[in-house]
């Protein structure tokens, strides 16, 4: 019934102490379509994969395991750091080695990557973090995994922050239009560009903290996104949606962003739910059974 396209699973059992396999039996029970759990450094696959292969493992009830089996998914990505902008072309090599030793082996679990990211450009931690930080590493370590994509027809999960105009740039200089704006914080006008040219938008429990006087552009934004380039996500462990904004979030707190978007755009929940499934069966085509 609910599909997330964004979500840390090695962060939420291993940062958080949650249940990996309570959460996984909780989804499968809300009969989940869809669930990405996304990278964020070049060699955490196979690390990610396990975690969630020991929560498979202690989920007694067949029926649900299967479930599980089924719904989730995996990325694999570089986010941006200064560390990983300064050393771009080794991370990125050990990067698409990964990816293709993954789609290429036998085990279900691995077979199962879908997209490449999360990546993109962060203008707002990395100012803070360092005034010297490298801005032209940081975008050529964020094309080379759009040409990554690109090269083995994945779908891109991009993460955006304070940086629309450089990160429409790297992605007109890559030319490859296929994927998400994750966690989408920019404005109404932001969201034409991305949309017209062919991006999905994903929208998480972020915006239920959005004050009054900003509600207006937040709906404006909302009822704009065309029905077939609306996605959802959690990104839990982090932006727990209201009421649990400020605790870890999950993947089950997923209904409560649906509640939210489904009000804005004055549609049932349940028909949010079947538009954003499509959504994700469009846009993971090739990698969903």
């Amino acid at each position: 019934m609910f599909s997330d396209t964004h979500f840390h699973f090695r962060s939420m059992v291993k940062d958080h102490a949650f249940d990996g396999s309570d959460e996984l039996s909780k989804m499968a029970l809300n009969d989940v379509f869809f669930a990405l759990d996304i990278g964020t450094e070049c060699g955490d696959l196979g690390e990610r994969i396990q975690c969630v292969r020991t929560a498979l493992d202690n989920i007694c009830e067949t029926e649900l395991k299967e479930k599980v089996q089924k719904f989730i998914h995996f990325s694999a990505g570089i986010w941006p750091s200064r560390q990983a902008a300064l050393a771009a072309a080794d991370q990125v090599k050990i990067l698409e080695t990964n990816i293709l030793e993954a789609l290429s082996s036998e085990d279900p679990l691995l077979k199962k990557i879908s997209a490449v990211g999360e990546c993109g450009l962060d203008h707002h931690w990395n100012k803070e973090e360092a005034e010297d930080f490298n801005f032209a590493a940081e975008e050529k370590l964020f094309e080379m995994q759009l040409d990554l994509a690109k090269r083995l027809s994945l779908p891109v999960i991009v993460h955006s922050r304070d940086a629309f105009v450089q990160t429409v740039d790297c992605i007109k200089n890559s030319n490859y239009d296929r994927g998400v704006i994750h966690c989408y914080s920019y404005d109404l006008e932001a969201a034409k560009v991305f949309v017209g040219r062919g991006w999905y938008i994903a929208l998480g429990g972020g915006l239920t903290y959005t004050k009054k006087a900003k509600m207006n552009d937040l709906i404006d934004l909302v009822r704009y996104i065309p029905e077939d380039r609306l996605l959802l996500e959690t990104d839990a462990p982090y932006l727990a949606p209201v009421p649990f904004r400020g605790k870890p979030n999950t993947p089950n707190f997923i209904n409560l962003t649906y509640d939210f978007i489904a009000g804005i755009r004055g549609v049932k929940t349940e028909y949010l739910c079947g538009l954003v499934d499509r959504n994700c069966r469009a846009l993971f085509k090739n990698r969903l059974s």
